[in-house]
């Protein structure tokens, strides 16, 4: 596994990305999808949209995670050569 997928799939990045993604993905799903969800009616797209919505802050914590690590990687890496 390359450099840059063990930073993404790590156990911290990811136990981050569901954390957010929990908190961020049910406010976001409530918000948008509040009447299907208490008329528990769903439909397929309805689904696929709520997987959706829980998919983006998972995405978004993962890269930002992973920015961070870089970032601080490199100028660590920096400071060292110095």
């Amino acid at each position: 596994m390359n450099n840059s997928a063990s930073i993404v799939f790590s156990k911290d990045v990811v136990a981050r990305a569901i954390k957010v993604s929990l908190l961020v993905g049910t406010l976001l799903a409530l918000i948008n999808h509040f009447p299907s969800i208490m008329a528990f009616s769903f439909t397929v797209e309805t689904v696929l949209q709520i997987t959706l919505t829980y998919f983006v802050p998972y995405a978004v914590s993962s890269y930002s995670s992973y920015q961070a690590i870089v970032t601080i990687n490199n100028t660590d890496a920096q400071n060292t050569a110095a």
